[in-house]
């Protein structure tokens, strides 16, 4: 099973490159509602294509879309915390996840999830400038442990744009590094350790940058408004999996310049044997 997830920045042209790249399922992170060109080609998860915010509801979301005939997908209502009854699944911010149960064939059924972690802000009263993410990651975890119902034989596969790095801070901040962390060592304790990707599956940033540890496997995913794929210097995109099936999860990282496609963030291609 061949699956792609990528943050497409809200764009249309990215929907049309996902049917070139002959993958059976996407997961897709800030989201718009696919061109009609497109969606007459696709079967797409039916949420309302949104984000709930307390500053107003955003017009893009997480999405799990099916691009293929080589495999069965059941989409999983997602209900706000309020509305889901016991044994739903609850979501603490609609629109930050999406999940689906996926059959491929002679295969046992995984459970996909596509995440995104939205910026927040602390409370008024620090009076901080600050901007995080790691709070809506940990919102996150919490909700995809829904499917974690045993210590070893869940099948989940969870990717997506966290908004975080891994194994350091922005500027080499210690202080961010740990916090950043907790989020990785969240999900191998609930037996989803990372899957990557990493290099040699990815081309690294060069020239090295200054906040990254040299010895960093690290492969960027995203450029600001400021660089291009080819100073791209931040990997914000992971991948993470069931013990039970990380042995077969191969992750690459599709960030050479000619291959980035039409977002800020590339595309990573995961193959599950």
């Amino acid at each position: 099973m061949k699956i792609v997830s990528w943050n497409i920045a809200r764009r249309d042209e990215p929907w049309r490159l996902l049917l070139e790249m002959d993958a059976d399922v996407a997961l897709l992170q800030e989201a718009a509602e696919p061109p009609p060109d497109v969606a007459e080609r696709i079967d797409a998860d039916p949420a309302q294509w949104r984000t709930v915010g307390a500053d107003g509801d955003r017009p893009w979301r997480t999405a799990i879309v099916k691009l293929s005939d080589r495999v069965q997908v059941e989409w999983i209502e997602a209900k706000s915390l309020e509305d889901a009854a016991s044994g739903e699944l609850a979501v603490s911010r609609p629109g930050t996840l999406t999940t689906a149960t996926v059959s491929p064939p002679h295969v046992l059924p995984i459970v996909l999830v596509s995440m995104y972690s939205l910026w927040t802000r602390p409370h008024s009263s620090t009076g901080s400038s600050w901007i995080m993410s790691d709070a809506s990651a940990h919102r996150v975890v919490s909700d995809l442990s829904a499917f974690i119902g045993a210590q070893r034989s869940h099948r989940v596969l969870a990717a997506g744009d966290l908004n975080i790095l891994h194994g350091h801070g922005e500027y080499g901040s210690s202080y961010w590094a740990a916090r950043y962390q907790t989020v990785f060592t969240r999900m191998e304790a609930l037996g989803m350790p990372f899957a990557g990707p990493q290099t040699p599956h990815g081309r690294q940033a060069y020239p090295w940058p200054d906040e990254l540890p040299r010895d960093s496997r690290n492969v960027p995913t995203y450029h600001s408004t400021r660089q291009t794929p080819e100073t791209a210097t931040r990997q914000l995109d992971f991948v993470f999996a069931s013990n039970s099936i990380i042995e077969g999860v191969k992750v690459k990282a599709l960030n050479q310049p000619e291959q980035w496609g039409s977002s800020d963030h590339c595309r990573l291609e995961i193959q599950v044997a």
